[in-house]
C-alpha cells in the first residue's frame, strides 16, 4: 500500500542509461536515480513514516464508509464495456444488492458494522532485518513483530541456516512462506517445522504462498501439497499469480501478461479441489491508477502501450480495470469450485423468501413455491 520499500535483487548491479550502477533495492535502502544508489540508513525512518501515514489514511477511508457493502451498486464497471462479461458482472452486483435486502429482512440492520466496514490487516515481506528487529517487542513473555500483522519470508531468504529463518522462528506472528520453482519438495516440510514450533497448538500459523508461473504450477503444486498433507501440517494455502509470470518485453519493459496471471490462479484452484485442500488467500500487486504495466486484460494493453503510463520503479502492477476484472473472474471461479447454486437460481430463491415474509404477498409467494 505504501510502496515497494525493500526489494530482494538477484544481482548487486544493473545497467541504467547505459551505465553499470548499484542495484535499486527499494526506497528503504537507496534511491532510483543514478546519483542515489548509495545505501542510506536514514531511509528506514522515511519508510516508516510513509508506511504509517498510508495506514492512517487507509483507516480514515475505512471509517468513512469506503468499504460499505451497500455501495456495491456504485462500483465503476465502465471497464467492462469492451468485455463480453459485462452483463455477468452487473448480475453479480445485483446479487450483492439482493443479498443485502435478504439479510435486512432477517433482522440485520443497515447500520450493522459488519456491513459497513472491514477490519484492516497488513503484511509485508520481512527482508530488511535491521528494520524488523526495531519493530520487535516482548508481550506477555513472547516476541511479536508489532510493525505488521503478518510477515512473510521470501523465496531468496529462506535458507535454514540463515539469519532470516532464525528471526522468523522466534516471533509469534502468523508467517507466510513464498514457495516457488526453486523450492525442492524435500526442503518444504523441514522449513515449515523450523519456523513452526508447535503446529498442534497453533493451526494455521503458517501460510504457504505459491508462485510458480502458469507453465509450472500444474507440475509443482501437487507435489508440494502432497508432502505437506503427508506431514499432517495444517497450513493455509495462498496463491501469488504475479511474480512467477513476469517477463521482459521486446522493448525492455518488465511486464506480466494478464492471461498468465489468471491462468495460474485457475490452475491453482483446480489443483486444490482435486487434492482436497482449500485455497485460502490470494496475493496480487495492483494499483487503482490507470497505469500500463501489465499487458492484456479488458483494455487489451499490448507491449507497445507499456511506455505510456509505466510508473513503477520495481514490479509491474495490475491497473484498476485489470484488478476489477480479476476480482470478478475469481468470484465466478470460487462460485463454481464451491458448487454454489447458479446466481439466477439463488436470486429467485431470495426473492421468494422476501415475498413470503410479506403478509400481503403470502398467497402469491406460496403458489410460486
Amino acid at each position: 500500500m505504501a510502496g515497494q520499500f525493500a526489494k530482494p535483487r538477484s544481482s548487486d548491479t544493473e545497467v541504467l542509461d547505459g551505465e553499470k550502477v548499484t542495484s535499486f533495492r527499494g526506497e528503504n535502502i537507496n534511491g532510483y536515480e543514478k546519483d542515489q544508489r548509495t545505501p542510506d540508513p536514514k531511509r528506514l525512518l522515511e519508510g516508516y513514516f510513509h508506511s504509517a501515514a498510508t495506514l492512517n489514511y487507509g483507516r480514515v477511508l475505512v471509517g468513512s464508509g469506503f468499504a460499505d457493502i451497500h455501495d456495491a451498486g456504485k462500483w465503476d464497471l465502465d471497464f467492462v464495456q469492451t468485455s463480453s462479461r459485462r452483463e455477468e458482472y452487473q448480475h453479480m452486483v445485483e446479487e450483492i444488492t439482493n443479498s443485502l435486502h435478504f439479510v435486512h429482512m432477517c433482522g440485520v440492520g443497515a447500520e450493522s458494522p459488519h456491513l459497513q466496514t472491514v477490519d484492516l490487516f497488513v503484511s509485508h515481506e520481512g527482508l530488511e532485518l535491521g528494520y524488523e528487529e526495531t519493530m520487535t517487542r516482548k508481550v506477555d513473555g513472547k516476541y511479536y513483530n508489532v510493525g505488521t500483522d503478518f510477515l512473510w519470508i521470501g523465496d531468496r531468504t529462506r535458507q535454514l541456516d540463515h539469519a532470516h529463518v532464525e528471526y522468523f522462528r522466534g516471533i509469534e506472528n502468523p508467517i507466510g512462506i513464498k514457495v516457488g520453482p526453486s523450492m525442492a519438495v524435500d526442503d518444504l516440510v523441514p522449513l515449515i517445522r523450523k519456523l513452526w514450533k508447535d503446529p498442534e497448538a497453533s493451526a494455521g500459523k503458517i501460510t504457504l504462498i505459491t508462485r510458480y508461473g502458469s507453465d509450472k504450477v500444474s507440475d509443482l503444486l501437487p507435489k508440494h501439497i502432497a508432502v505437506v498433507k503427508a506431514a499432517g501440517l495444517k497450513v493455509i494455502w495462498s496463491c501469488d499469480p504475479c511474480h512467477g509470470n513476469t517477463i521482459v518485453a521486446e522493448n525492455g519493459y518488465k511486464t506480466r501478461p494478464f492471461d498468465r496471471i489468471f491462468g495460474e490462479l485457475e490452475k491453482t484452484l483446480d489443483i486444490h479441489r482435486m487434492a482436497g485442500t482449500t485455497l485460502g488467500g490470494v496475493h496480487f500487486e495492483l494499483t487503482g491508477e490507470n497505469v500500463t504495466e501489465c499487458i492484456g486484460g479488458p483494455q487489451g494493453i499490448d507491449e507497445g502501450d507499456l511506455p505510456l503510463r509505466y510508473t513503477s520503479y520495481c514490479d509491474p502492477r495490475l491497473n484498476y480495470s485489470q484488478s476489477m476484472e480479476v476480482a470478478f473472474l475469481l468470484a465466478k471461479n470460487l462460485s463454481v469450485h464451491n458448487e454454489l447454486a447458479p446466481l439466477n437460481l439463488k436470486s429467485k430463491m431470495r426473492k421468494r423468501s422476501i415475498e413470503t415474509s410479506d403478509p400481503s404477498k403470502h398467497h402469491r409467494a406460496t403458489q410460486s413455491i
